[in-house]
């Protein structure tokens, strides 16, 4: 230990570390450190939130630093600590001393129960340092004992008197107790005999001196000493002195039987004090040294001490040495000195000796070693037949010395067989006749030497097999396939034979997988785990050695189960059920076939149904009731005396299949001279195998040559036979057809005359056509208007009794109806539309009245009528242009002078004259209209050229005549757009500002497009901050956007790159309803981007 911990004080709640360092430079592990309090408790059990352990090490001064750290301590702390290291054998430890001062305080407030009774493990006060923790542990009670103030009893009490309490009063840590009593002041009465008193304790080291001194009042008083109660006699080691009135007892060479109370008396009057003796540790002076020896020989082990009689401990490898009448261990003391004496040494003795001491440790290594010997013949190793003597002879010296015979480490005792024999320095062993126990390895050992002769006896004998205990005939085992073999042979030989297992001229390995052969001891065994009828055959055993080769042969017959047969047709099939036929297996597996067993299953599962659990002897079968339409696979198994076999590969899925039933309600819906035209409806029942089309067939009436008239089937009920005779009749029939095949016909039950029918013709006007058919400018127009006659009649279409234009209206006609269609309805195409259908002479006729609307233009005038107080009369004409629709109402709307911005007055107004009231006083008033139809106002209003001046009343206010300012001016944008960058699905904006006067129209576009009545955008415009909002947007959206302000003095435009990130794909865009032609511009746009 290179720096140890230091005596130290400290006051209550203050922090302390004791450090200590130990060299780590010749260790090769960390050394283990013990921190003590007094001389038993370990402080590790203690470690808490006031008693902390800390371990560090530096690499490059390889020096080990441990720390102890108490924090805010108490007055229990206080006391002699010690500090133990140890490394292996070594040892070394320390002492020191902690004081805990504490401010001068009463002791009214102090509750010395809850301060000195023991400590729980695990609570807030864990950590302490208080004997009280190693004390059993006992379950706490219910004090109900009432509040006492154990000061005041231990203030009145005598000394010897202070155990008691404590005890009484659940006090465990007694010299705590004395220590805190001594620090705390007390009132002491006035002694009458003592002017000065004893000290309530004191403190003496083992082996030390200690004066008691007492002053007394009156020098004359008998004093008397008591130790514990008995009085004290004067002797060398209790001496009383004399000074004055001073009274002193002087106690020498303190022990351990001098820590006791004391008290003194003078005449009525006594005083006491406690004696408190530390034991100093003891330390070793003189260390053993290591001895080296032989054995039989006398070892003594010697070591001194720092004092007389001290209690030491002798170790042997770290076990405590026996020392009882028994042993063969002596310990003897001489004072300091300590002997540890082996009178008699063995080699069982060699080991690591040590001596421990309360202050350290010693150790020394004692090495026994055995004599040495001389040998003149040494032992032969002996090779012999078996049955054969065996003789070993050995020569040393000196002669006289004997010895023992080990076989394989066992000692051999002589007896009828074995004969040991000594003549000099001879030694012999003989064996009359040798068996295989024999065989090892033979040692001779001289007693009391350090040498020994060996040898090896090694007995041969020639090897044989052992079939005889077999119980096969002939030699000859039969197994089942599949099961495992395991074939064992006695054999015998010695050495033990090699031994090779051969089928042929094939060697069976022992590191075989399935096959495999085995030799232990005196058995041999041919094992195969999972037999198969490739194992039949012939097995031969070789068997060799130093004696010579034996032979044996063993025959194996597997019987296994026949093999699978091979996959079943299935030739038929209904609509429950199917035949099938199969071939019986190649290999009968060595036993005739006892019949089969059929399973099936549907192709979608992977679970089989047996047909029968009676064995079918014949390799047909017919399985019955299966689900129509349902696809089913068949397997075959076989079956022979062994077993069942693996099932067949199962044979080519079928399906039951029925064919429909015939089809229903047959008639004839047209004929012509050349054709005939029928009409039918499905069958009823279809079945699973469904319906794969129609097969028309007619014949000519009085005939049965019938003749198919459509080549591929039709999947349509309706037909036309085409190619007919005029004037001939026929017969017509339908045939259902399915993968089944083809169902009953439906035959009609009258033939039919082949010669067309005249059906006048017949306009079917829709409803909504009566009336007037209206739609607006730029929208589509398809009418269809279906009609009926034959043969097919012929349309025409005339507009206002003239022909119509192709490249204005389009015409498309069919059998049944005619379709009118404009792409883009504009207001000339509003009229009266005449169609007629004609078959021959017969003629029929309809009229559509088609109105195209568009948007109405603005009142002709407006003028101001009158103007008094807050009103003003306004008067206007009817707009020119009512947009082919009629004039629904107008909206009026007002505009203050100064700031010329239009609100609306009224909507929806009928009449073209209205007065307007409530207008503020002092302002100058423009007045314009809207005029509204079914499409909506008119783009433009009339304004009035004249302004209204609102008056007071009875005022009349005479204006100068000033030129106005001109504020007109051109659009110009004041903040232009920025690039931006969206995410797919959230909405972006995109904003500008600009300036004009008047205020300027503001359009926006997408790639030069101008964005019209669309819902995915939103487009604000507010003092001249326009903003356009595009709501979840999509990768679609991306492109150059353009605002434009247009106004009568001029135009301006701004523009800015939108790119969209993620989004949806060319599907999703699909479903959403986007066009192709911009999907494909918008990918297209993409790819030149990302190229860039």
């Amino acid at each position: 230990m290179i720096e140890s911990p230091q005596s130290a004080v400290i006051l209550v709640g203050g922090d302390i570390t004791f450090v200590a360092k130990v060299e780590a430079k010749d260790l090769l592990r960390k050394p283990t450190i013990k921190w003590f309090k007094g001389k038993w408790m370990d402080l590790a059990s203690k470690t808490g939130k006031h008693l902390q352990l800390k371990e560090t090490f530096e690499r490059l001064t390889k020096m080990h630093t441990f720390e102890m750290h108490i924090i805010k301590a108490k007055d229990t702390y206080a006391g002699n600590y010690r500090c133990e290291v140890t490394y292996k054998d070594k040892f070394d430890s320390c002492y020191f001393d902690l004081e805990v001062k504490e401010a001068e305080q009463g002791s009214q407030n102090f509750d010395i129960r809850s301060a000195f009774k023991r400590s729980s493990e695990g609570q807030e006060d864990a950590g302490e340092l208080d004997f009280s923790g190693l004390l059993k542990h006992r379950e706490p009670k219910a004090d109900d004992t009432p509040e006492v103030d154990v000061w005041e009893i231990l203030k009145g009490a005598r000394p010897d008197q202070y155990e008691k309490i404590a005890f009484m009063y659940g006090i465990t840590d007694l010299r705590g107790l004395l220590k805190r009593m001594k620090k705390i002041p007390r009132e002491e009465k006035k002694s009458e005999a003592f002017t000065k008193k004893l000290e309530p304790a004191y403190q003496a080291d083992k082996g030390g001196k200690i004066r008691l001194v007492v002053d007394l009042a009156d020098p004359t008083v008998d004093l008397k000493w008591y130790k514990n109660g008995q009085e004290i006699r004067s002797s060398p080691k209790y001496i009383f002195e004399m000074k004055g009135t001073q009274r002193i007892l002087v106690i020498n060479n303190c022990s351990l039987n001098d820590d006791a109370a004391y008290s003194v008396a003078a005449g009525d009057e006594r005083c006491s004090t406690e004696l408190f003796v530390k034991e100093l540790p003891v330390k070793i002076v003189k260390s053993i040294e290591a001895v080296k020896t032989t054995v039989n020989e006398r070892i003594e082990l010697e070591c001194e001490v720092s004092e007389e009689g001290a209690q030491v401990k002798w170790m042997k490898n770290g076990v405590e040495v026996p020392t009882g009448v028994r042993s063969r261990y002596r310990v003897k003391c001489e004072g300091t000195k300590h002997f540890l004496v082996i009178d008699d040494a063995s080699k069982e003795d060699t080991g690591s000796y040590s001596i421990m001491a309360t202050g350290g440790t010693s150790e020394a290594h004692v090495q026994v070693d055995l004599k040495p010997l001389k040998v003149f013949l040494d032992l032969q190793d002996v090779t012999v037949l078996l049955g054969q003597p065996i003789k070993l002879h050995c020569e040393i010296y000196p002669g006289n010395v004997a010895g023992r015979w080990y076989r394989n480490g066992q000692l051999i005792q002589p007896n009828d067989r074995i004969n040991i024999l000594h003549r000099n320095k001879s030694h012999r062993l003989e064996i009359a006749t040798s068996s295989l126990h024999d065989v090892g390895d033979y040692t001779f050992v001289p007693e009391g030497y350090t040498q020994s002769l060996s040898a090896k006896i090694h007995i041969i004998d020639p090897p044989r097999v052992h079939l005889e205990s077999l119980n096969f005939p002939d030699n000859t085992v039969t197994i089942v396939a599949g099961n495992k073999l395991r074939l064992e042979i006695p054999i015998s030989g010695e050495p033990a034979p090699r031994v090779v297992w051969m089928k042929g001229e094939r060697v069976i390995l022992e590191s075989g997988h399935r096959v495999r052969a085995e030799t232990s001891g005196d058995q041999t065994s041919l094992t195969i785990d999972v037999t198969e009828r490739e194992d039949t055959g012939n097995y031969k055993i070789v068997l060799q050695n130093e004696a010579g080769e034996a032979t044996a042969s063993v025959k194996i017959k597997v019987v296994d189960i026949p093999d699978p047969p091979e996959a079943p047709l299935v030739p038929q099939v209904g609509g429950d059920w199917c035949s099938m036929t199969w071939e019986p297996p190649k290999y009968d597996g060595s036993s005739p076939i006892l019949g089969y067993f059929i399973e099936r299953k549907k192709k979608q599962s992977s679970r089989w149904m047996r047909l029968n659990f009676d064995l079918i002897k014949e390799t047909a079968f017919e399985p019955k009731k299966m689900i129509e339409g349902v696809p089913y696979e068949v397997r075959i198994f076989a079956v022979n005396a062994i077993g069942v076999s693996k099932p067949s590969e199962p044979s080519k899925a079928f399906t039951p299949l029925a064919v429909t039933s015939e089809p229903t309600m047959l008639v004839v819906d047209d004929v012509t001279d050349t054709t005939v035209t029928v009409k039918w409806r499905p069958p009823e029942t279809i079945g699973a195998a469904g319906l794969d089309g129609y097969l028309v067939e007619y014949c000519i009436e009085g005939t049965d040559d019938w003749i198919v008239s459509n080549t591929e089937l039709t999947d349509k009920t309706k037909y036309t036979i085409t190619g007919l005779t005029p004037g001939t009749k026929i017969l017509i029939r339908v045939k259902a057809i399915n993968a089944a095949g083809a169902s009953s016909p439906r035959t009609i039950q009258h033939s039919v005359l082949v010669k067309e029918v005249i059906e006048p013709p017949k306009i079917r006007v829709p409803r909504h056509l009566k009336q007037t058919y209206t739609r607006r400018v730029g929208e589509a127009v398809n009418l269809v208007v279906p009609f009926m006659g034959k043969p097919r009649p012929k349309v025409t279409w005339l507009k206002e009794g003239t022909a119509i234009d192709p490249t204005h209206v389009s015409i498309r006609n069919t059998d049944c109806d005619s379709i009118i269609f404009i792409r883009k309805a504009e207001r000339s195409h509003s009229g009266k539309y005449e169609m007629a259908v004609q078959v021959e002479n017969h003629v029929d006729t309809a009229i559509l009245d088609i109105q195209v609307v568009d948007l109405p233009g603005p009142p002709q005038c407006v003028t101001i009528e009158d103007v008094w107080g807050g009103n003003v009369a306004l008067v206007w004409t009817p707009p020119k242009d009512n947009g082919n629709a009629p004039i629904t109402g107008y909206t009026i709307q007002k505009a203050d002078l100064k700031t010329m911005e239009w609100y609306t007055c009224i909507e929806h107004y009928h009449r073209t004259c209205i007065t307007i009231t409530e207008l503020v006083v002092g302002n100058e008033y423009f007045f314009r209209i809207f005029a509204e139809n079914m499409c909506g106002p008119s783009d433009t209003a009339t304004q009035t050229k004249k302004s209204a001046l609102i008056v007071k009343e009875g005022m009349q206010l005479k204006t100068h005549e000033f030129n106005d300012h001109d504020f007109m001016e051109a659009p110009k944008f004041t903040q232009p757009l920025i690039n931006t960058c969206a995410v797919a699905g959230y909405n972006a904006t995109l904003n500008c500002s600009v300036r004009s006067n008047p205020r300027a129209k503001v359009i926006w576009m997408k790639n030069k497009i101008a964005i019209l009545d669309d819902p995915r955008y939103r487009m604000f415009s507010n003092q001249g901050v326009c903003t356009l909002e595009v709501r979840k947007p999509s990768p679609y959206d991306g492109g150059m956007y353009t605002c434009k302000a247009i106004n009568n003095l001029g135009e301006a435009q701004v523009e800015c790159k939108l790119e969209v990130k993620g989004g949806f794909t060319f599907y999703e865009l699909m479903q959403r309803g986007v066009p192709l032609h911009l999907i494909d511009k918008s990918m297209t746009e993409k790819i030149v981007e990302q190229e860039k």
